[in-house]
């Protein structure tokens, strides 16, 4: 087993200090730590956070592999300080059966690159009118603690409400994809003014917002949790604002995405921009942030949505929806988060490990930077500052909406149990 001395790091961003990694495990924490025969990493003016947990990434196997597997996303996710992620269930075949979980959770032991815990679909085929093996799934060798119909929204209460009542019984969370499927028929970006003046169909934000409204009601009859993923109105913060108020079992995550981009983007008909839920207002990016900040907002969850050329490449109409976000979320949050006041890095650890992690039950990751403690941990440079060239992803995909962009920050390493997965911002 190997010694790693990490000297000089500011820790989530506060004092200056040395952290000896010793196996898969942090040593110890202190100043001015004897190295003896540890590799020494100098990280003057980098900070160390505890490393990165996603609740929501899309990596396609098994069935498109074309635009993702296991292997390609979790080193996208190493690159972007990820240690551990979150895999949505809809591949194909739906990630609904105990089968399914296990072969994507033994992926990601084989990848390396960081943990892979599957998300188990909600209801059979993700198409909402019978409930998956919700028990099945949970015990077998996956754990699964998290379900997830995402890419479609549980719009049947009764299912819902049952769904609630099940994961119950082993404290699991449904994240639901909050979207009235009758008000977004043949919706094409958010419902406003540029949708107006672009002659595309409207998305309204009342087709979120009635949805959660409804399923934290029902959390709370239930006595459940409930998880609100990609929350991008101004109104779904109020309504979560209010169920937590009431001391309802409710959390809620943002994406970058949603952070930094507005809907005016659109006028550029360019089908990077095209994502669901779709880019909103000024305003709404606004309240989402101060939303973040306040804690209101949990988390923040990339959505990684990796497409091929060929189904972003095309027009408007029919493009897929979504984006790749996990090497850049990080250089994302700072911008719209730190570099305006609004988190410190601290802040970020809380909104981008340890909430997540707990959010998921999701054990040795989402821990303090301490001795005795696990050693899942990022490196990063906040003063870099560079271009987004996607040709350089390691992703599978491509298709981002900041290419061309310069954002701050950058991923150093990246340490997976004490195993550096990325040195000196490049894969291990």
């Amino acid at each position: 087993m190997t010694k790693i001395l990490v000297r000089g790091a500011r820790v989530l961003g506060g004092a200056v200090r040395d952290v000896l990694i010793d196996g898969e495990t942090i040593a110890e924490v202190g100043a001015g730590l004897d190295a003896g025969d540890a590799t020494v990493i100098e990280a003057d003016g980098l900070v160390l956070l505890p490393g990165l947990v996603d609740l929501h990434t899309h990596l396609r196997e098994p069935g498109r592999e074309d635009s993702e597997t296991v292997l390609t996303g979790t080193k996208a996710a190493a690159i972007g300080g990820f240690t551990a992620v979150h895999a949505m269930a809809n591949t194909f075949p739906v990630a609904d059966t105990a089968g399914v979980v296990e072969q994507v959770w033994r992926l990601g032991r084989e990848s390396g690159y960081c943990d892979v815990q599957p998300v188990g679909a909600v209801t059979v085929g993700l198409a909402g009118k019978q409930l998956a093996e919700l028990g099945a799934m949970h015990d077998s060798a996956a754990g699964v603690r998290v379900f997830s119909d995402d890419g479609k929204c549980v719009d049947d209460a009764v299912i819902m409400r049952r769904a609630l009542e099940y994961v119950k019984a082993f404290d699991g969370v449904v994240a639901q994809h909050a979207q009235e499927p009758r008000l977004t028929e043949g919706a094409q970006m958010n419902e406003g003014v540029v949708s107006a003046e672009l002659g595309l169909g409207g998305w309204p934000a009342v087709a979120e917002e009635s949805i959660i409204a409804r399923d934290v009601l029902l959390a709370a009859h239930v006595g459940s949790r409930v998880h609100i993923c990609h929350l991008s109105t101004a109104g779904s913060v109020e309504l979560v604002r209010w169920a937590k108020s009431k001391g309802w079992n409710v959390t809620a995550e943002v994406t970058p995405h949603h952070l930094l981009l507005t809907d005016e983007l659109v006028r550029s008909y360019n089908p990077v921009y095209k994502v669901n839920p779709p880019l909103r207002t000024e305003a709404d990016v606004l309240a989402l942030r101060e939303a973040l900040a306040d804690g209101t907002i949990d988390c923040v969850a990339t959505d990684h949505a990796p497409h091929p050329h060929e189904d972003k490449d095309c027009e408007w109409a029919a493009a897929a929806m979504g984006m790749v976000g996990l090497e850049t979320a990080l250089s994302v949050v700072q911008q719209t988060m730190v570099d305006t006041g609004l988190l410190d890095w601290a802040g970020v650890a809380d909104r981008m490990s340890f909430r997540p992690a707990r959010i998921g039950r999701l054990e040795g990751h989402g821990r303090p930077v301490s001795a005795g403690e696990p050693a899942n941990l990022t490196l990063v440079d906040p003063a870099y500052r560079g271009v987004v060239d996607p040709a350089g992803f390691a992703s599978r995909s491509r298709n981002t909406p900041y290419e061309g962009r310069e954002l701050p920050g950058r991923v150093t390493h990246t340490f997976l149990r004490g195993r550096a997965t990325v040195v000196d911002g490049n894969l291990a």
